[in-house]
């Protein structure tokens, strides 16, 4: 054999059948947590258990649905639907102060304590409650420990089934061990990780306060009035002249904007729509290039209402499956896929071979528009409204590009664009500067966290 076969076979890892509780190699081999040694170790089902009290559904009570977000976002009220909307008639209850995780999500971080207004609640059976033993452990301690990346690792390992439906399993889960101190010293860790998120949160509401100043800057600088008829007892007279469409929802839009300067449509304002300035079409069919590396935008990779990127990955043409489409330099985006989510980015990169979703518009606006002023409106409530009765689709809302070219916002002088343009950069500089400050607190909070907690 050569010297590499060897070294492969250096060492045997043995384990005590009563330790056995998973085949899987992988398992066997990498699901040791590095937790400290400066904490007692104890099984996790030894203070959790499993409560499965069922709840028949009945068609006229009303019922509280609970959700988990992942990544630590705590438990949250789904919804509340009566009885006869709910299709699975045996579900599970939930009371405060249980620890509640999703089997499928668990190895996204899926866990938390349920809150005092889901008592009650009702859980499918894809989601798991554990009464606690609070003689023994704090929830909230658990929940920041279960979410911490090595523990999320480890559901991964402890997690069978398909790509999409990986479900953790409740023996391998409740058999880790894990550092448990003092109640005094889990309240400590609690209560400094709490006084971290505390801050993240304060800069996060004060980023909120600023967008919103941003949006009554426009609104006040352009004298935006928006008001909806909803009245059915008048009549509305629109002139022919100005009827571009006939449907009852473009009359309603068209009616309700006004400015202190000239309204012009975006088909007004656009120069290249979906095509170059040549006037060859962008659509790109990716898959004709397999090898070939593109750099790849979805909607998923666009931040809502921000016009900033999340992502702009590398990937070959065989790996797009959807159609695309080439966004060149100086041109926009914009999200027709559920428009509310507000969707949208200015290509000023120097990058080559950039290709969107077919779920986004692409567009070169004409060279007299002040491509930040413009940035400004389009992603402003002065669109959003506009958009707001406009989509189609009850399950995945569209619009489509007719409803998208007839969007009216204003255009003033070059003088004004710009006096906005600048006010709205210093606001932009002190929201940079709070997310900084927001990510350096969440960052510190688990990091603090982990060093008390991990080797």
């Amino acid at each position: 054999m050569g010297g590499d076969m060897l070294n492969t076979m250096k060492y045997i890892s043995t384990v005590p059948f009563s330790g056995l509780i998973n085949w899987s190699v992988q398992y066997l081999n990498d699901s040791k947590i590095a937790f400290s040694k400066a904490y007692p170790m104890m099984r996790i089902g030894e203070f959790l258990n499993r409560s499965k009290k069922i709840v028949t559904i009945e068609d006229d009570k009303i019922y509280k649905r609970a959700t988990i977000k992942i990544h630590n976002g705590g438990i949250l009220l789904r919804d509340e639907k009566i009885g006869i909307e709910i299709g699975t008639k045996n579900q599970f209850l939930i009371f405060k102060g249980q620890f509640l995780l999703s089997k499928i999500d668990a190895r996204n971080g899926a866990f938390g304590v349920v809150p005092e207004d889901l008592d009650g609640g009702i859980i499918t059976g894809n989601f798991w409650t554990f009464d606690v033993d609070y003689r023994v452990i704090n929830p909230h301690y658990l929940t920041l420990l279960t979410t911490t990346q090595a523990f999320i690792g480890f559901c991964e390992q402890a997690s069978n089934g398909t790509t999409n439906r990986h479900y953790l399993q409740e023996s391998l889960f409740l058999n880790i061990k894990v550092p448990v101190p003092s109640l005094e010293e889990q309240e400590e860790l609690i209560a400094a990780y709490d006084k971290q998120i505390s801050l993240a949160i304060d800069s996060e509401l004060e980023i909120a306060a600023k967008q919103h100043d941003i949006n009554n800057l426009l609104f006040n600088r352009l004298g935006i009035e928006i008001t909806k008829n909803n009245s059915l007892k008048r009549l509305s007279v629109v002139s022919f002249s100005a009827l571009q469409r006939w449907d009852h929802a473009y009359l309603q839009n068209n009616a309700k904007l006004k400015s202190v300067y000239p309204l012009i449509g975006l088909s007004d304002c656009i120069e290249s729509f979906m095509k170059s300035v040549d006037g060859k079409s962008l659509r790109v069919e990716t898959y004709k290039a397999p090898s070939q590396e593109f750099h790849y935008i979805g909607m998923e990779h666009i931040e809502k209402s921000t016009g900033e990127l999340i992502d702009i990955p590398i990937v070959k043409g065989e790996q797009i499956k959807s159609q695309t489409v080439a966004v060149p330099k100086g041109y926009f985006i914009y999200g027709k896929l559920r428009p509310y989510l507000n969707k949208y980015w200015y290509n000023n990169t120097d990058l080559n071979n950039i290709v969107c979703s077919s779920e986004l518009f692409v567009f070169k606006i004409k060279d007299n528009i002040n491509s930040r002023y413009f940035e400004l409106v389009l992603g402003s409530d002065i669109v959003q409204r506009q958009i707001a009765d406009m989509a189609s689709g009850a399950r995945m809302p569209r619009i489509n590009e007719e409803v998208f070219m007839n969007i009216r916002i204003p255009i003033p002088s070059v003088e004004v664009q710009n006096s906005i343009i600048i006010r709205v950069d210093k606001i932009k500089e002190e929201i940079k500067a709070l997310r900084r400050s927001a990510l350096l607190n969440r960052t510190m909070a688990f990091t603090n966290f982990k060093n008390r907690i991990f080797e």
